[in-house]
């Protein structure tokens, strides 16, 4: 079976369900559309009609969470759509891998708090796509966030990959890194230098190259934790797209917004402005290795 024929019968597949599932329910796919919105997903109606028809195949963070969320709303079993995507059997052009930061006692601590979790380094696993959310609080810092990423393995088999959070320059307490979905929290790390911390996510199952994973996983900081004004997302390996969203608390709109974006060929900012918004967002497509992030102040010196 040629690649194309193999792509075309999980296309069908994967349409034949959903048509069966929704008929099933009884439901209208306007319905459907109102359902997911009201669960904050916002898959527009023509890209549903193209699922259910078979002419598009869903793809990306987004629309995996869209799937993910039907599956609940038709009363599947988790999966069932999901896994009738199928795969390529490829992983396509991996790039370089390399760190995404210009700093070698950082990826010297990296390499500490991979070896320490049991990982190996570098990753055998990229993100294709990663959606990263950042909620600031009424006192104009880092309160939560979340990060959505679809995971492909690049060789072999994989059955975890390290999440790691890092301050640069800058010794902090372990964030608290909670597993959302996609798999569980199996080991913690914190290096001496207090500047990386990390856990161990383990899959829901093994992964064999080039299959791939939806995951999601959260970060909040304790008391005590240093004031954040910066936020941001960093990768060894070019991923298809990279989105940072930072969303201000009302009553903590900043009057300057900068732009990072760090690249092996150098460091380049840009001044953002919210334009009336409460939040801004940053997008790079066929991005990294690097990393994209935005800082924040405010003009009462608060």
């Amino acid at each position: 079976m040629g690649l194309e024929t193999g792509i075309r019968r999980y296309a069908d597949a994967f349409a034949g369900s959903l048509r069966d599932a929704i008929n099933a329910r009884g439901l209208t796919l306007a319905k459907l559309h109102e359902l997911l919105r009201a669960r904050g997903n916002s898959v527009s109606m023509a890209t549903l009609s193209y699922w259910r028809s078979g002419a598009r195949r869903p793809e990306g963070a987004q629309s995996m969470a869209a799937l993910g969320d039907i599956e609940q709303l038709l009363h599947l079993a988790p999966g069932s759509l999901t896994g009738l995507l199928g795969s390529t059997n490829r992983t396509g052009p991996l790039g370089p891998s390399q760190f995404p930061l210009d700093e070698e006692e950082l990826e010297q601590a990296v390499k500490d708090a991979y070896a320490a979790l049991g990982a190996e380094y570098p990753d055998t696993t990229r993100e294709l796509t990663t959606h990263s959310v950042t909620d600031v609080d009424a006192a104009g810092n880092v309160a939560y966030s979340i990060t959505r990423s679809i995971l492909q393995a690049t060789v072999g088999t994989v059955t975890s990959t390290p999440f790691l959070e890092i301050s640069p320059g800058i010794s902090t307490p372990a964030p608290i890194i909670r597993a959302v979905s996609g798999g569980r929290i199996s080991a913690h790390y914190s290096h001496p230098n207090g500047e990386v911390h990390g856990v161990l996510f383990e899959f829901d199952a093994p992964l064999t190259a080039p299959a791939t994973a939806m995951v999601e996983w959260s970060v909040e900081y304790p008391a005590g934790y240093p004031p954040q004004r910066e936020t941001g997302h960093a990768m060894a390996r070019q991923c298809r797209e990279l989105l940072v969203w930072t969303r201000f608390h009302p009553d903590a709109l900043p009057d300057r917004i900068e732009e990072r974006v760090e690249t092996p060929t150098g460091v380049t900012t840009t001044e953002l402005s919210l334009e009336g918004r409460g939040s801004v967002h940053q997008v790079r497509r066929a991005f990294g290795p690097g990393a994209l992030g935005v800082s924040w102040s405010y003009a009462d010196g608060r």
